[in-house]
């Protein structure tokens, strides 16, 4: 089992840039695009990685760190999530919610760099930033626990382990209803349409985008290599819900996971081809909805 939480970890750091080229490329064929190739990101960070980084006068050792700790505190959670049907790397009681202060720690760094530059206009993609994840951290954590309940575990990847077909057949609208919630904060928290449009450069609709404006070189692909896999795990942690209904060993079910984040890919790309971005006041609104979700999950599951 070790080799094989090793080999899911691998292929989640190996394949997270190719995630995003496949929501690219599903973009391309709603738009009649022919599109970059779905490997572009690679060839993207490759070229950051030969390239210089450039500091302003005025930042401090605040903007260099943003993009190293960011990284790092996403690379610590992906140990910590099951990428498989083999389990998380690292596993214990509570381990969930570690995972949201790594995530958190990874916002707070890119926040601070973006407020380090001196610019009103990072200044405001950074508050605009934390506004919509004081929503959205309360209700991954309220879906989360309703996993946690319906799994009765602590940690995700007992919670995860434990979910089966009969888990869906005894409790399936609870863990549905989970993982709608899930789906939405997935969006949210990797700045995806509807919540942020990241091929946006207009000035008043900028989240995400506008707080690594001035970010360069290896620094700027440590930004964009980690909110891919920010985004793989995500994807991974709804993935892994309905996932779970099928009787799989190991290895196969490592296999559907692979393929089922990048089906979650084509997914995001749908979604973001068919409908627009919601203007910043209704995001809140979606977030509040996806939390009634899992409210109502968490409530279904303890009856």
């Amino acid at each position: 089992m070790t080799a094989l939480k090793l080999v899911q970890i691998l292929l989640a750091l190996l394949l997270a840039p190719l995630l995003l080229g496949v929501i690219n490329r599903t973009k391309a064929w709603f738009a009649g695009r022919c599109g970059a190739p779905a490997v572009q990101p690679y060839y993207d960070l490759a070229r950051l990685l030969r390239k210089g980084a450039v500091y302003s006068r005025t930042t401090s050792w605040l903007f260099r760190a943003g993009p190293t700790v960011g990284l790092g505190a996403v690379l610590a959670a992906a140990t910590l999530v099951p990428l498989g049907q083999g389990g998380a790397l690292l596993a214990f009681p509570g381990d969930f919610v570690l995972i949201l202060y790594l995530l958190g720690l990874a916002r707070l760094f890119t926040v601070l760099a973006a407020l380090d530059t001196g610019s009103s206009f990072e200044g405001m993609g950074a508050s605009r930033e934390v506004t919509f994840a004081a929503v959205a951290e309360p209700v991954l954590f309220l879906a989360l626990l309703a996993v946690a309940r319906a799994g009765g575990a602590l940690s995700l990847s007992g919670m995860y382990a434990n979910l089966s077909a009969t888990s869906w057949r005894q409790a399936g609208l609870g863990l549905g209803l989970a993982a709608a919630a899930l789906a939405v904060v997935t969006l949210v928290e990797n700045c995806r349409v509807p919540a942020d449009d990241p091929n946006t450069h207009l000035e008043l609709t900028m989240i995400h985008e506008v707080m690594v404006l001035d970010h360069s070189g290896p620094d700027l692909a440590f930004i964009l290599y980690g909110a891919a896999l920010k985004l793989w795990l995500f994807a991974s942690l709804v993935v892994r819900l309905p996932a779970a209904a099928l009787p799989l060993d190991p290895w196969a079910g490592l296999a559907a996971h692979v393929l089922g984040v990048l089906v979650a890919g084509v997914g995001i790309g749908v979604v973001e081809s068919i409908m627009a971005r919601h203007r910043l006041l209704r995001v809140p609104h979606l977030l509040i909805g996806a939390g009634t979700l899992a409210v109502l999950a968490l409530v279904l599951s303890w009856s």
